[in-house]
């Protein structure tokens, strides 16, 4: 697949560089591609101004401030239509952390997922903890569900459904649990969840 990642920050930069190794094709959408900052990215994948990332590609990948993608779907919401948009952006200062009604809004025939939203980037770097996976809760239109379950595998995390896009609040719900957690109560940033099911 043509994967345009949009935002290379630590969360961006990692979950491309997982999906490069797995044979992906690696476009991540920057303001500014020359700076110097992306240089380790250029050996991933190209780097390039976010309209040019967007051609072509069958998966885009929202890694940017949650405030900033309003911002992103006015502008592009038109190019996105068919493929399928990764919301992994947090509004935390929102009521909603998600960004799923604005690109409903501006990106009507995109295909909308949910997800990579609510462990910090060093779990994707790392999904493992003590030996065992890390599960990822995630939500998704049907339509994304198994291009969903099969990235998020490539990235070593064990998928977990929640529902439909009207599961995100409960998708959101643990984003805050972790944030609580990892920030508020001082367990740090290693820190996961895991679904356990009786045999």
């Amino acid at each position: 697949m043509i994967i345009a990642v949009i935002g290379a920050g630590n969360i961006g930069g990692t979950l491309g560089k997982k999906w490069a190794q797995s044979g992906h094709t690696l476009r991540f959408g920057v303001r500014n591609p020359n700076d110097a900052k992306y240089a380790g990215l250029r050996y991933v994948g190209e780097v390039t101004a976010i309209g040019e990332a967007l051609d072509g590609t069958d998966i885009v990948l929202l890694s940017l401030p949650g405030g900033a993608v309003a911002e992103f779907a006015a502008q592009y919401g038109d190019r996105l239509a068919g493929k399928i948009v990764i919301d992994a952006a947090n509004n935390v200062r929102s009521l909603e952390m998600h960004n799923l009604a604005v690109l409903k809004d501006k990106a009507p025939e995109a295909h909308l997922v949910r997800a990579f939203s609510n462990l910090g980037w060093e779990n994707f770097e790392n999904p493992r903890l003590g030996g065992v996976q890390i599960d990822l809760f995630y939500c998704c239109e049907a339509f994304a569900r198994p291009a969903a379950e099969q990235l998020i595998g490539e990235i070593g995390l064990r998928p977990v459904y929640t529902g439909g896009l009207e599961a995100a609040t409960t998708v959101d719900a643990i984003t805050r649990l972790w944030f609580a957690l990892a920030m508020g109560q001082g367990y740090g940033r290693r820190i996961a969840f895991k679904l356990l099911e009786e045999d």
